[in-house]
């Protein structure tokens, strides 16, 4: 090492300071770890070497800038990389200055404007503005502090997306919390015991507070799969209680004649807990905000559990779902949970087990779109996990599906006895190309549209490669009830302990818009009239990123995106670069993932057909769902639904649902009440895998784009 001279830091406040070559060390490893790389010793003392020679013609003290310029110049021999990040910390307080600004402007937006990028946040309430102010500080500092220029500048001019850029920093995606672990022997939230449930209707209330609680540290869907399953204990726990009970009043044992009746009373009063207890978590979840700002996106599945008392929650759940919540005679179905019926073509076609079932979900469904149904048995990723396993990959949220990671095996199975696990696993984000602005770029440079695909896509990689370095180093004490209480699997950590070994199997996706878009901009023609160009860039897209699961040992996904304000962002950003290209960006909104235009003149047959050639190529993100413009026809879901449960597919029922605030009629697709002549409507509307209100006391929570996009739809 050269020697230290002896001259003097002048710091911006006057002062002097001698020149101290560990200081040098320090910044430059806290530049190196923003770009997730670790500097050696040697590196480090390469750098501190280059600017004592630099220095060592000076004979007059230095200011902090001169040697901030002398470090810069050294890096960049060393490592062009963290010179970079070097570079944008130190004029970050000049940033600043813009980023607050941004931040200033867009919070007076939504104090006086409102914000409807998510339908799920009321940005009328003072805790959803504060939330969404926060966020818009977030997402500035995400910005600055984790991407690199290139990904700025491709995320401002639109060739990729990265969703929930304002949480990112903070935590992870979408989930399928292990609420059944959790609440079994009991467990810590708050810094308080919760015992382990006593009865049905206990369970059910506890299970709300987990929800809300364990929800709100996170972003995307947060679902609690086979929740028919994990109810089962505590339903018997009370049908036991009030058996007794009833024997007790009647002073008689259980080898008297009275025992039938009292298995009778015991069991109308479980079925009461049942509808009380979900009624309970209906309504919290519908109107309590969590801490992140937004009702929660909760999602339950349920449907295959045999037990009779399994049967008797599945039931309860879908009938006290389709009577709705409100005043009598204004009663509305909630939004929230989403619910998902798994279907297994043994138990639930007519003659099976549980076929009494189904029927109760079908006609829940004729009312209220939900539930979705999700084939076990069809063909298919899904229906192999479970044919093979008896496993269930449940959604997490709309559509996210998770790859296998097997017990003892991880990435691939051990042995044919290893089994894969899904409940407990968790995605940490999604980031979505668009991939007719990449066609757009390819065509404008003379590229091949598959060399500015790979730039893109190696982008994305990248991304989230630092994400899974950067989310590894948080501590577990940021989601207790996820990391240390086993609502994630292996999730039994110390609250000080980092959760990357939790990170080994969750999902990352590479998310997918406007195919159709991409496919008419290839040779003027939509998916309904071609779709092989979509076809084969899908393929393709597949084959790398196998390449890069492969070689990084991630389990990256392909989500087909379910884009809510990015319908319209898209459209801009194609605008802004391309100009109005008929087809393409003609319309006010881009085609969700791989659907068909929603303005298709097609029937639902043609649309399941259709979508089907792509339904392998988006493991990682898919459903699939036609309109049904017959009044509450419960005989023609039943034919469309059963026909998409033999193909493996994940299926949503799809109405235009009405409810009139003024006399209480309802009616599919109404803008003014037949009955009493009122516009005061509540309309409900399939946002995309989910439901959301189009209107409600004369405004909506959603955006212009997917405002245009429900008024011309056919197909969807």
């Amino acid at each position: 090492m050269v020697k230290t001279t002896n001259l003097k830091i002048i710091k911006r406040n006057g002062n002097k300071q001698e020149f101290d070559p560990e200081k040098i060390k320090i910044a430059i490893r806290k530049s190196a770890e923003r770009v997730m790389i670790t500097l050696t010793p040697d590196a480090e003392n390469e750098v501190v070497d280059l600017v004592l020679e630099y220095l060592q013609t000076q004979t007059t003290d230095l200011d902090v800038q001169q040697i901030h310029n002398c470090v810069e110049a050294a890096l960049e021999k060393v490592n062009p990389l963290v010179a970079k990040s070097y570079r944008e910390y130190r004029n970050y307080k000049k940033d600043f200055v813009h980023i607050l600004d941004k931040v200033y402007q867009k919070a007076q937006a939504i104090n006086y404007i409102g914000d409807k990028e998510n339908s799920n946040t009321d940005s009328a309430l003072v805790a959803t503005q504060r939330s969404l102010t926060y966020g818009a500080l977030n997402k500035e500092l995400y910005k600055k502090f984790f991407l690199t220029t290139s990904e700025i500048e491709a995320c401002e001019d639109g060739y990729i997306y990265i969703h929930d850029m304002s949480a990112r920093r903070d935590t992870m995606n979408c989930c399928l919390c292990d609420i059944g672990n959790v609440l079994k022997d009991g467990f810590e939230m708050g810094n308080l015991w919760y015992n382990e449930p006593k009865s049905l209707e206990t369970a059910f209330g506890v299970l709300g507070d987990v929800v809300i609680h364990t929800a709100a540290m996170q972003y995307g869907g947060f679902t609690v799969p086979e929740i028919d399953t994990i109810l089962v204990p505590y339903a018997k726990k009370s049908f036991k209680r009030h058996k007794e009970e009833y024997l007790k009043i009647r002073n008689m044992s259980e080898k008297d004649d009275i025992n039938k009746e009292a298995e009778a009373y015991a069991l109308k009063k479980v079925e009461r807990e049942c509808e009380q207890g979900y009624q309970g978590v209906e309504y919290k979840l519908n109107t309590i905000g969590s801490a992140r700002g937004d009702y929660p996106f909760v999602t339950f599945t349920f449907g295959i559990e045999k037990d009779s008392f399994g049967q008797l929650i599945t039931k309860t759940i879908l009938n006290t779902h389709r009577k709705g919540q409100g005043k009598p005679g204004f009663k509305k179905p909630t939004l929230f949970p989403k619910l998902v019926f798994l279907y297994d073509k043994n138990l639930h076609q007519k003659g099976g087990l549980l076929a009494d079932s189904f029927d109760t979900a079908l006609l829940c469904s004729s009312k209220t779109m939900y539930p979705d149904y999700l084939s076990l048995t069809g063909e298919g990723y899904v229906p192999e996990m479970y044919k093979k396993y008896h496993r269930v990959v449940s959604p997490m949220g709309c559509r996210a599906f998770l790859s296998p990671y097997y017990e003892r095996g991880g990435f691939k199975p051990a042995d044919e006895n290893d089994k894969p696990v899904f409940i407990g696993r968790f995605n940490i984000g999604a980031i979505s190309l668009n991939l007719p602005m990449i066609l757009a770029k390819s065509r404008e440079e003379q590229k091949d549209f598959y060399e500015v695909l790979d730039y893109y896509l190696e982008m994305i990689r990248k991304i989230h490669l630092r994400t899974y370095a950067y989310l590894g180093k948080r501590k577990a004490s940021t989601n207790p009830i996820a990391y240390c209480e086993g609502g994630f699997y292996k999730g039994n950590l110390k609250p000080n302990e980092p959760i990357e070994p939790l990170l080994e199997s969750a999902t990352a996706s590479f998310g997918i818009t406007a195919l159709n878009e991409l496919q008419y901009l290839y040779n003027g023609k939509s998916i309904v009239e071609d779709g092989q160009f979509a076809l084969d860039t899908m393929k393709y897209i597949n084959k790398k990123i196998t390449e890069f699961k492969e070689e990084d040992h991630r389990l990256y996904a392909i989500y087909g995106t379910p884009a809510e304000s990015l319908c319209g962002l898209q459209i801009k950003q194609f605008r802004d670069k391309y100009g109005v290209v008929e087809g393409v960006s003609s319309r006010e909104y881009v085609s969700n993932s791989f659907h068909c235009g929603v303005w298709e003149d097609i029937n639902g047959i043609q649309k399941q057909d259709l979508e089907e050639r792509f339904w392998d190529l988006f493991r990682g993100g898919r459903i699939q769902y036609v309109r049904y413009n017959v009044n509450y026809n419960e005989k023609a879901m039943r034919t469309y639904i059963e026909r998409a449960m033999d193909k493996g597919f994940y299926e949503g029922v799809n109405l235009s649902l009405s409810y009139c605030n003024k006399c209480g009629h309802e009616e599919l697709d109404m803008d003014v009440c037949p009955k009493c002549g009122s516009s005061d409507l509540v309309k409900i509307d399939r946002m995309n895998g989910y439901l959301s209100y189009s209107r409600v006391h004369g405004d909506t929570r959603l955006n212009h784009a997917k405002m245009v996009e429900i008024s011309e739809r056919k197909s969807m």
